[in-house]
């Protein structure tokens, strides 16, 4: 690896952040740990990181507050949650407040670094094709990393930037779920696919429900696809 990134690790039992820093550092990845909120807190702020670790039962703080905190500070880091809970409702309310994405223990390292370099490419290069994509009076930004919808700036995280970047630059285009999975969560397995439709989800609340006409669309049986 040419360059370390840093990692914020955030994991209250030793046994298992120590694992996970080993296999980290292994990796080449400069890994910093914290083991509650309090200490998470005071790490966060005092550099910039390429990704986020973060447990969700903490003391002094949970994870999903801290998620939501680190959200709105930067509305780029990648978050992965590494939790127990793995109910669907518990993924839900973790992407709704900025996760990007959701690992339930116990896990295998392989996958855990999979979905780590996905995070770490995407953030590193910029998205392909440049410049903007307008769909009706939605406006994506490539450069700038905006959306806009008529007057309406629309507040997108890492992840549903991506997923509606790839349904604009296949306008009018069935997308599947499987396209969906290799090509923004880079997975070719056909578990977690109910995690696109929360993201879709989440899409048409901040796409669609403020406006009359609606651009995001489902064929049964098939995926999604966006069109004036």
């Amino acid at each position: 690896m040419e360059k370390a990134y840093k990692i914020l690790l955030i994991e209250d039992e030793p046994k298992l952040s120590a694992i996970i820093k080993e296999e980290l550092d292994r990796k080449g990845y400069d890994t910093i740990v914290a083991r509650d909120g309090k200490e998470a807190e005071t790490l966060f702020n005092a550099t910039t990181y390429s990704l986020i670790l973060l447990d969700v039962s903490l003391p002094y703080k949970s994870g999903l507050t801290l998620c939501k905190q680190f959200r709105d500070f930067d509305k780029k880091v990648p978050i992965i949650m590494l939790t127990a809970l793995g109910e669907i409702h518990d993924k839900v309310k973790a992407f709704s407040i900025g996760a990007d994405d959701y690992i339930v223990k116990p896990f295998y390292f392989d996958e855990l670094f999979a979905r780590i370099n996905v995070f770490i490419r995407r953030s590193e290069r910029q998205i392909a094709g440049g410049g903007k994509f307008t769909v009706g009076n939605l406006v994506l930004d490539f450069d700038s990393k905006t959306v806009s919808r008529g007057n309406l700036q629309i507040t997108l995280t890492v992840k549903e930037f991506a997923l509606l970047a790839m349904l604009c630059r296949n306008k009018g285009k069935v997308v599947s779920k499987k396209e969906i999975l290799e090509n923004i969560w880079d997975v070719s397995f056909e578990t977690n696919t109910n995690t696109i439709e929360v993201y879709i989800s989440f899409l048409r609340n901040k796409i669609d429900k403020p406006f009359n006409e609606k651009l995001i669309f489902t064929k049964p049986g098939f995926g999604y696809y966006i069109k004036e």
